[in-house]
C-alpha cells in the first residue's frame, strides 16, 4: 500500500506524494522541503458559458495562455526541485505526485453552477484540474515504469477519484494522460491530469443516454459497456488481451485509427471502486497494453488514455461502468489522422483502418519484459 502524505505549495495549492510500497527510507517523502518560491495568490476561478445552441457548457479560461509550454528539460516545472531549478515539487526527489494545476482550466474554488442555464448563462469555473507526474525521470513514458510504480499511479488515480468525487458540485472526474508531441502536450516529462468537472461533460452525457436505456431494457441485469465486452469477448475477432478481471478490445465502430478499450469484468463505477487485488492486476495489464500500443511503429505512438468513470449525479450513476479509452490519431509509421470537416465539425467520424485488422496487430506484436524493480528511479 503507498504511503501517502499532503502538504501545501507557497500559494496554497495542495500538493500529495504517493510512495511507491516498500520504497526506500531514501525516496520517502514524508518529510519533505517545504516550497519556498514565494509565489503569489492564486486568483480567482475563470467562467463557464452556456452554449444555448448544443446545450454544453464551455471553459473561458484565459490566463492559461501563460501557462509553462514545452520547456527544456533543466526548466522542467515537475522534476524535483535542485539548487537551480525551483520547481512545483520542493522534494529532491519523489516516486509519484499529484498537486493542483497553477494554470487551471476550472478552480480553484468549488460549488454549482446555474441549474436552469439558457443563452447569456455566466457561472463561475468551479472545479479542480490535478497533475499527476508518474516519475521524477524527466524522460521515459507510463510503458516504461515498472509494475510497482505503475501500481502506485492506480491507487493516487483511485484515491483522487473518492476525493474529488466528494467534493461540492462535482459532477464528473476524469483522469486522462496525453502523451506526444502530436496531441499537443506542453511538457516532456510522463505525466497525466485529473479533471473534476462541475457539470457532465458532453461526451459523458451522450453515453450516460446510452448507458441508461439499455439498463433500463434489461432491468439492470447488465451495463452497456459490459454487455458490449461480453459480445465482443464470444466474437473473438477484436479482442487484444484478457486477464482474469479486464479485457481489452478494439471496438466493432472504432472512431480512431487506433482505439482500445480496457473493461473491468465486474461493474464498478469508478477506479476507487476497485478492490486491491483489482488494482494489482489492472496495473500489470494496463502495461501491457500500453507497451503494445508503443510497439506497433518505430518510434513511439502519441496518445490520448482516457478513463471514463460513471457521472455523480444518482440518475446516471447506477447504468455507468468504469472503463478506458484508449486512442491515437496514428494511422501509419509516418502519417496521422487530422480532424477535419467531417470530424471536427460534424462529428461524424471516418475510420481509415479496420478495427478487426487493428485487434490483430495488437494481439501479435511482441511486447518487451517489465523493467526491473531494481533499475533507476523508476522502480
Amino acid at each position: 500500500m503507498s504511503t501517502i502524505t499532503s502538504t501545501l505549495l507557497s500559494d496554497g495549492r495542495e500538493l500529495i506524494y504517493f510512495d511507491d510500497e516498500d520504497s526506500p527510507a531514501e525516496r520517502r517523502s514524508g518529510d519533505a522541503a517545504p516550497d519556498l518560491r514565494g509565489l503569489p495568490a492564486r486568483g480567482e476561478p475563470g467562467e463557464v458559458r452556456f452554449d444555448a445552441l448544443t446545450g454544453d457548457w464551455v471553459a473561458v479560461a484565459a490566463h492559461r495562455q501563460t501557462r509553462t509550454h514545452l520547456p527544456p528539460a533543466d526548466q522542467c516545472p515537475i522534476c524535483p526541485t535542485t539548487s537551480t531549478n525551483a520547481t512545483e515539487i520542493p522534494a529532491a526527489d519523489y516516486d509519484v505526485v499529484v498537486f493542483e494545476n497553477r494554470f487551471p482550466s476550472l478552480g480553484p474554488a468549488v460549488g454549482n453552477i446555474p441549474s436552469e442555464p439558457g443563452w447569456g448563462t455566466v457561472g463561475p469555473a468551479y472545479g479542480r484540474c490535478e497533475v499527476v507526474s508518474f516519475t521524477s525521470e524527466h524522460t521515459g513514458s507510463f510503458s516504461g515504469l515498472s509494475e510497482r510504480r505503475a501500481r502506485t499511479v492506480v491507487e493516487a488515480w483511485a484515491q483522487r477519484t473518492e476525493a474529488l468525487s466528494a467534493l461540492p458540485g462535482i459532477q464528473q472526474v476524469f483522469p486522462f494522460e496525453n502523451r506526444g508531441a502530436e496531441i499537443g502536450v506542453t511538457l516532456h516529462h510522463p505525466h497525466g491530469q485529473i479533471y473534476a468537472y462541475p457539470y457532465v461533460t458532453p461526451r459523458a452525457s451522450v453515453m450516460a443516454a446510452a448507458a441508461g436505456k439499455h439498463y433500463e431494457s434489461v432491468n439492470g441485469r447488465s451495463t452497456l459497456i459490459g454487455s458490449l465486452l461480453e459480445a465482443e469477448r464470444k466474437d473473438g475477432s477484436r479482442m487484444v488481451l484478457e486477464s482474469d478481471s479486464f479485457s481489452a478490445f478494439v471496438p466493432f465502430a472504432a472512431r480512431w485509427p487506433l482505439e482500445i478499450h480496457l473493461v473491468p469484468h465486474r461493474k464498478v463505477p469508478d477506479l476507487a471502486a476497485l478492490s486491491g487485488a483489482e488494482k494489482d492486476e489492472l496495473a500489470h495489464v494496463y502495461l501491457e497494453l500500453l507497451k503494445k500500443v508503443d510497439a506497433l511503429y518505430p518510434t513511439p505512438t502519441p496518445y490520448i488514455s482516457a478513463w471514463h468513470q460513471a457521472p455523480l449525479i444518482p440518475s446516471l450513476r447506477d447504468a455507468g461502468q468504469l472503463h478506458l479509452q484508449l486512442t491515437s490519431p496514428r494511422r501509419a509509421a509516418d502519417k496521422l489522422k487530422y480532424l477535419a470537416g467531417s470530424e471536427a465539425a460534424m462529428g461524424a467520424f471516418i475510420n481509415d483502418t479496420t478495427p478487426e485488422a487493428v485487434a490483430e496487430r495488437l494481439r501479435s506484436v511482441a511486447v518487451p519484459p517489465a523493467p526491473s524493480v531494481l533499475e533507476g528511479t523508476n522502480a
